[in-house]
């Protein structure tokens, strides 16, 4: 007859079991294990032994307020004599004796979250489960070890902003292990609006990572939820902090929390995508921040950004805009609703932006069913799909109101970008999205996205337009730009051309104008080219440009004879210059280091009001350090301070830095450091 064991006490390992489900960085003080995966506990037995054969234990996991066998939140199983990692169970792996080394397997399907472990009739112990991508039979399995260091461990990484010609690298402290981070990560599942609504159906959701992204889409903007993020994209940033003054989701997620779940102000795409990406990798989800240049917000799914110019040149603002780049995540899972051609890599976006199903989310999406054109899959395909492909026409609205059509050459979706694995090195991922332009294969993508303009579309052969710029653009200094016109034809051409400059944001907002040319009589000889220069000078760019350092280009050119009318269009980005980072002192754990920081000031006036600041995962405790300038740094001059730290884990580490002052914005500038055990 079973004899059902008697427990006295037990040590849930906690160092041991977290160490070997790779969630130790979380610390070792409770127990965090990830499904699939079995974990092993000691029991010490009250009265008698472990017999095999006699001895007896029931087990009853339970998560959420209401467990329920039926919603797969509650499980009910006795001890096996081996583990079985296709459900939940539980075997002896010690000899017969009066303790017990316990090994416990949850079901690679369970859902993720609290869960408490009833043992027999006394025993009662708590711990988190997570999603296991090391684990064949959990929906988010990846089979390559490098990729997995990347995607669900690494804490920190780069996001790509910049501009299309020059991406550039902004670093970021994505912190999943920093203390009470996972704990504000299952925090936010549990206030999005579904949970609040239906528990138990929540709970039971969170067995599937499909479910888990769509709700983090969600839930990283505040627009119908008490979300974690609210964006702003013009004016001020009254009542909180601008966007790029971060350098990492910790501190953000940290505040959504003490703020009693009231959205941290303010965030923009890139922060957005890169809180998304953090609670991802906290719940083990693999995750990467991407980044789209030249991305379409399509308002009204017609896929076409329709924009309209005046007689000069001048943009008018439109709800379908053209972000000079967008950042949004890619979480790899399977796709059990499509077919198996489809999993993978699924986008998803939680900058707020349009509604899906009535909520300010978007994804997740498939990556291959936009390059494939499978608009009718879920989740918002249509939207993902005219970010990177959408037709641009533009229109010119002249003085006695008619519209006339304007070749234009803008094509969107241009060097998707995110970090390589294992470097800070850009990886170009546009082939996961797209064919190559003008492939058989990209025609029949359009053709199943019902894409009629793109396969209409005309080139004009006749003059050609471009605008070309130096290489060295920064901050501070006079340089031109060029506008290149070039005559295809056999005959002489007199052309008019208007040639302007404006201050842009990231998103598409136009602002001030700082520099135009009008020439009305442009004659090319048949083959000729002409470059016409435009001097963009800090004395007029400098009081007008915002933090995105962006300058709106366009040049406009009208055939007299043809009455045919060209449009260039080039965003530049102003370069800020470099923080330069050299560590005094030997990295190793628990000992103090200084960053030595260093940034010359471009510009030709005073820096005032300058502060340094730096954050890094396991570096600076999981919080900025700052350290202010007491002076103004002039032209030329150098601003350098030195900040103490301690780091607290070994390996390679990354110390991103922040230079912010009255002229010079949220500077960036990172150094990594191997930090030695």
């Amino acid at each position: 007859m079973a004899q059902a064991l008697d427990i006295d006490r037990w040590n849930l390992e906690c160092e041991f079991n977290n160490t070997d489900h790779r969630t130790d960085l979380n610390g070792v003080d409770r127990l965090i294990v990830r499904r699939g995966q079995k974990f092993t506990i000691s029991l010490y037995l009250r009265s008698g032994k472990y017999q095999p054969g006699v001895s007896s234990l029931d087990f009853v996991a339970e998560t959420g307020p209401q467990p329920s066998e039926q919603y797969g939140t509650r499980a009910s199983f006795g001890l096996s004599a081996t583990i079985d990692t296709s459900r939940w169970s539980a075997a002896v792996a010690s000899p017969p004796g009066d303790t017990v080394a316990l090994s416990i397997c949850s079901a690679p399907d369970a859902p993720i979250g609290r869960y408490t472990l009833t043992l027999g009739r006394s025993g009662r112990i708590e711990f988190i489960l997570l999603f296991n991508p090391w684990c064949p039979g959990d929906a988010v399995y990846m089979d390559n070890e490098q990729s997995l260091e990347e995607y669900v461990l690494s804490q920190d990484g780069i996001i790509f902003r910049g501009s299309a010609k020059y991406p550039t690298a902004t670093p970021w402290n994505f912190g999943q292990f920093e203390s009470e981070i996972l704990d504000i990560c299952l925090r936010i599942l549990d206030m999005n609006p579904k949970c609040l609504k239906d528990p138990g159906k929540d709970c039971s959701g969170r067995r599937n990572p499909i479910y888990v992204s769509r709700v983090l889409s969600a839930m990283v903007n505040c627009n119908d939820d008490k979300g974690v993020l609210q964006g702003k994209w013009y004016g001020g940033y009254e009542g909180g902090v601008s966007p790029l003054f971060w350098k990492g989701s910790v501190e953000i997620l940290r505040n959504w929390q003490t703020q009693k779940c009231q959205p941290v102000c303010y965030g923009q795409c890139w922060v957005f995508a890169a809180v998304a990406c953090t609670v991802s990798r906290a719940l083990g989800i693999p995750c990467r921040v991407v980044t789209n240049y030249l991305s379409a917000h399509d308002t009204n799914s017609n896929l076409v950004i329709e924009r309209y110019i005046n007689e000069n040149g001048e943009f008018t603002q439109s709800r379908d805009m053209i972000w000079n780049y967008h950042c949004w995540v890619e979480s790899w899972m399977t796709r059990p609703d499509l077919k198996s051609d489809f999993n993978g890599w699924q986008a998803s976006d939680p900058t707020p932006q349009e509604k899906s199903e009535g909520v300010y989310c978007c994804g997740p999406i498939p990556v291959r069913a936009i390059k494939e054109g499978e608009l009718t899959f879920k989740y918002d395909a249509p939207f993902v799909f005219a970010e990177v492909n959408a037709d641009v026409i533009s229109f010119m609205k002249k003085k006695d109101g008619s519209i006339s059509k304007v070749t234009n050459t803008t094509s969107v979706g241009q060097k998707i970008s995110t970090k390589s694995v294992g470097s800070d090195t850009r990886e170009d991922i546009t082939h996961l999205y797209k064919y190559p332009e003008g492939s058989d294969e990209e025609r029949e993508a359009f053709k199943k996205a019902n894409h009629q303009n793109k396969l209409l579309q005309e080139k004009n052969q006749g003059l050609h337009l471009t605008i070309k710029v130096t290489s060295d653009m920064r901050k501070g200094c006079d340089f031109d730009v060029f506008a290149v016109v070039t005559n295809n034809t056999q005959s002489v051409k007199m052309c008019r051309l208007f040639f302007g400059s404006c201050i842009m944001s990231y998103n598409g907002f136009l602002g001030g104008n700082c520099g135009f040319k009008d020439l009305l009589n442009v004659e090319l000889s048949p083959g000729a080219e002409r470059r016409v220069p435009l001097q963009l000078s800090y004395s007029k760019y400098g009081g007008l440009l915002n933090e995105d350092n962006l300058i709106r280009l366009a040049a406009l050119l009208v055939d007299y004879s043809t009455k045919e009318t060209t449009l260039a269009v080039r965003n530049i980005v102003l370069v800020n210059p470099e923080i330069k980072v050299r560590i005094l002192g030997e990295p190793k754990e628990n000992r103090k280091l200084a960053a030595e920081i260093t940034l010359q000031n471009p510009l030709p006036e005073p820096l005032e009001n300058c502060c340094f600041s730096i954050e890094g995962a396991n570096l600076t405790g999981g919080r900025a350090i700052c350290e202010r300038l007491d002076s103004s740094v002039g032209p030329g001059e150098d601003a350098k301070v030195k900040i103490y730290f301690t780091p607290t884990h070994s390996g390679l580490r990354k110390l991103v830095v922040d230079f912010d002052s009255s002229k010079l914005h949220h500077v960036k500038g990172y150094r990594n450091v191997i930090i030695g055990k």
